[in-house]
């Protein structure tokens, strides 16, 4: 997905506005469990840029610092002096359409008669529109408009006496996509959803004195960081709970058909991380080579549309045999805001981010590779640019299927209605973005690169299929499959 297409989005359906795309990270037994926080999330900040949060227990009491803004401009020595203890978790929040504010930036947390808790979560539950609803007229009252909190509300009110077993009656009642990392005064409690929808790995970080710290994030680019090793993931339908005793892992509810993400390989994971058990850098090389084979053209160099499209165009470029040329250079540093000139530059917030390598392009038969096309917008733009540049030709391809459904398990993509592949024909999406030719990667091929043999992946933002119930304000879209 292109981060300028995201950025346009315009939600107007109620449960639009609960979407998050997230990062989480967890520690228990570490002296500078802050710290090593910090790092985590600062590995995961691709995952989230709007807030960041982290929260420690010292054995006695909860502490948290949750803010607006990126991980390293919140959390400097002075502030993660104030978060002592040995157990963390940390949370950083994407930007989406909903209410962008503070009160919706994580770890929430509370105090009831479980003791204090606090809770961090990637993903999104299908059914929060209608859990919020009773607990709201049971007397409940939220503070943020984050389905998270409906989590908190269901631990707090469950009769269960133990944390526990708070969890786990409130794991039973929520459904859709979600991977949370728990934080008690003594122990940290992680759980992912059934189907496994986002990822969640684990591992273990050997201390000098010979004891061990046992870490939890979204992706393993975040162990890499702090020099803890992985050792697998939390399965779905799993808790671990770490505390004092050790480690204990259980299956709370059993685990229904898998279905991971595709767009976390597609897009979302940083590619040096391994995702449901698969190298992301792998998996992408693959789709450029798969979509080279399916949409072969003759062209002069192979052009990655930064940063997400590379590792699909180092690919394309390999099996196709024409040479990759990084001819589009993205700025890094370009602000959430900025000032626009007040006359108008054509293309300008485009410009801010990417600007074309001149001399490589002149004269030359491009190929354009990217991940995704959602609005086509972005891309629009990008060809414009490349041919502003003196390309002769610009052939773009799309290392995926066309996204035609909105995502309800917690990647922030627009209504049916602003999908141009839902609403064109490949000819009329090629003629919209300007191009000499497109073609995305099929669906199949998109599963071979995957090496999804058993079908365990989840593709409804290609088909249209879900592998759950999904509740959009008052309609129910019954459960369809996921492929």
């Amino acid at each position: 997905m292109n981060q300028a297409d995201s950025c346009e989005s315009v939600h107007e359906d109620p449960f639009d506005k609960l979407h998050e795309e997230c990062g989480v990270f967890a520690i228990f037994g570490h002296p500078e469990a802050a710290n090593l926080a910090y790092l985590g999330l600062h590995a995961l900040q691709h995952r989230g840029q709007e807030s960041a949060g982290i929260a420690t227990s010292d054995g006695r009491l909860i502490h948290h610092v949750r803010r607006m803004g990126h991980v390293a401009d919140i959390f400097t020595p002075n502030v993660l002096n104030e978060l002592p203890g040995e157990l963390a978790i940390g949370h950083t929040r994407y930007s989406t359409a909903g209410d962008t504010s503070i009160r919706n930036a994580q770890p929430l947390s509370v105090a009831c008669n479980k003791g204090s808790v606090a809770v961090a979560h990637n993903g999104n539950l299908t059914n929060a529109i209608e859990l919020r609803r009773d607990l709201e007229d049971d007397g409940s009252i939220f503070q943020s408009t984050s389905d998270t909190e409906v989590i908190l509300h269901l631990v707090a009110r469950s009769r269960e006496r133990t944390l526990a077993g708070a969890l786990r009656d409130a794991l039973l009642q929520i459904e859709g996509a979600f991977s949370l990392v728990f934080l008690a005064e003594d122990r940290v409690i992680v759980a992912r959803d059934p189907y496994g929808f986002r990822p969640l790995a684990m591992g273990r970080l050997e201390l000098p004195d010979g004891s061990v710290a046992t870490v939890f994030a979204s992706e393993t680019c975040a162990f890499d960081l702090i020099n803890a090793t992985y050792i697998g993931d939390v399965e779905p339908g799993e808790m671990v709970i770490v505390g004092p005793e050790g480690t204990t892992r259980e299956y709370y509810t059993p685990p229904a058909s898998p279905s991971h993400c595709a767009f976390e390989h597609v897009y979302f994971s940083r590619p040096d991380s391994v995702v449901f058990g698969k190298p992301v850098a792998q998996t992408r090389e693959q789709m450029g080579r798969l979509l080279a084979r399916e949409h072969p053209v003759e062209a002069d160099i192979v052009v990655p549309v930064p940063d997400s499209g590379v590792t699909a165009a180092l690919g394309y470029a390999a099996e196709s045999g024409i040479p990759y040329r990084q001819a589009l250079i993205r700025n890094h540093y370009v602000g959430r805001t900025f000032i626009e000139p007040s006359q108008a530059i054509r293309d300008f917030g485009v410009k801010l981010k990417l600007n074309p390598v001149r001399h490589l392009l002149e004269g030359k038969r491009v190929v354009l590779v990217d991940d995704s096309i959602v609005r086509g917008t972005t891309s629009r733009k990008i060809v414009r640019m490349v041919r502003s540049a003196g390309a002769r030709e610009v052939h773009l391809r799309i290392s995926c299927p066309p996204t035609i459904s909105p995502c309800y398990y917690g990647v922030d993509t627009p209504s049916e209605r602003d999908l141009i592949a839902a609403n064109s024909t490949l000819e009329e999406i090629r003629n919209y973005v300007e191009a000499d030719s497109i073609g995305y990667l099929s669906l199949d091929q998109l599963q071979k690169a995957l090496q999804d043999q058993k079908g365990e992946f989840c593709y409804s933002c290609y088909t249209g299929k879900y592998p759950t119930l999904v509740q959009i304000g008052e309609v129910v879209l019954a459960k369809t499959g996921c492929c």
